[in-house]
């Protein structure tokens, strides 16, 4: 994908005119890096050559922050992954965000009256990172979104927020697939951000993971929207009635998140 468009990419932090402290930059890129591989440990080798870093000097790095819990490594100490301190301070910042204490009571409405899986989502840079999640009792994940990554032009929630952008700001392509029904061309995917426009809410049709369908709605308590919300449903279970009806009660749920929606005020900052 383009290097530029969706926000703003690793190489492109705005770092309002200051120099970037370098070795901050190295950790962040190194926790950024282990989160992003999951459940697939690295060894010293594969991090130095992915951040372009000396040997040593990651392997000082690495042990500074095993020794914080930031990283962990196995018995042998030739495999790191990210470590629970990373979890602690993720858990921090959705404990400390207005909007997600918010939206969350809607999100439990909008399970109940539907039986289907509803997620909150806030977009950041190409990609929207989920923030909440009520799983339906019909379909259960085996791990939960809470804290994972989709990129944006893949699913409903992305779509919902890059349908309230301008479309200059789309990167050129051709785009990642993640099923053979992803928009990988970006015409396609401005045709169907257009209808997004026209029917005040986007649709994934099986775009992201196959089998599911999903309805996103863009939150407006910011302009543009950095939030959003959606429903996901099997494909199997989709019926018009049915589709309808779940059309019905997020629109609903969106107008009630956003009544409720904290405005900035001196005790509670506005954050970018």
């Amino acid at each position: 994908m383009s290097e530029t468009g969706f926000g703003a990419a690793r190489a492109h932090r705005e770092t309002a005119g200051v120099r970037e402290v370098k070795s901050a930059a190295r950790t962040v890129d190194l926790l950024e890096l282990l989160a992003a591989r999951g459940d697939r440990p690295a060894r010293l080798q594969e991090l130095a050559d992915e951040l372009d870093v000396p040997r040593s000097s990651m392997y000082a790095l690495l042990q500074t922050l095993i020794a914080r819990g930031w990283v962990r490594t196995d018995v042998t100490g030739s495999l790191y992954g990210i470590g629970i301190h990373a979890l602690l301070t993720g858990t921090g910042y959705l404990d400390s965000d207005p909007r997600v204490r918010v939206v969350r009571p809607y999100l439990d409405e909008a399970s109940e009256a539907l039986g289907e899986t509803i997620h909150l989502a806030r977009l950041d840079g190409r990609d929207v990172a989920y923030l909440a999640t009520r799983e339906s009792h019909e379909y259960l994940r085996t791990i939960s979104r809470v804290g994972r990554r989709l990129p944006a032009h893949v699913g409903a929630l992305g779509k919902a927020l890059l349908a309230e952008r301008p479309d200059a700001e789309l990167p050129e392509g051709p785009y990642e697939a993640l099923t053979p029904h992803t928009h990988t061309d970006r015409a396609a995917l401005l045709a169907d951000l257009a209808a997004t426009r026209e029917r005040g809410y986007s649709v994934d049709r099986e775009e992201g993971v196959l089998g599911i369908v999903g309805f996103g709605f863009a939150l407006r308590y910011d302009s543009p929207a950095q939030d959003a919300v959606s429903c996901s449903v099997p494909a199997a279970r989709l019926t018009p009635a049915h589709e309808e009806r779940i059309v019905a009660v997020m629109r609903e749920i969106r107008l009630k998140i956003e009544a409720a929606a904290p405005g900035g005020t001196a005790a509670a900052p506005h954050w970018r």
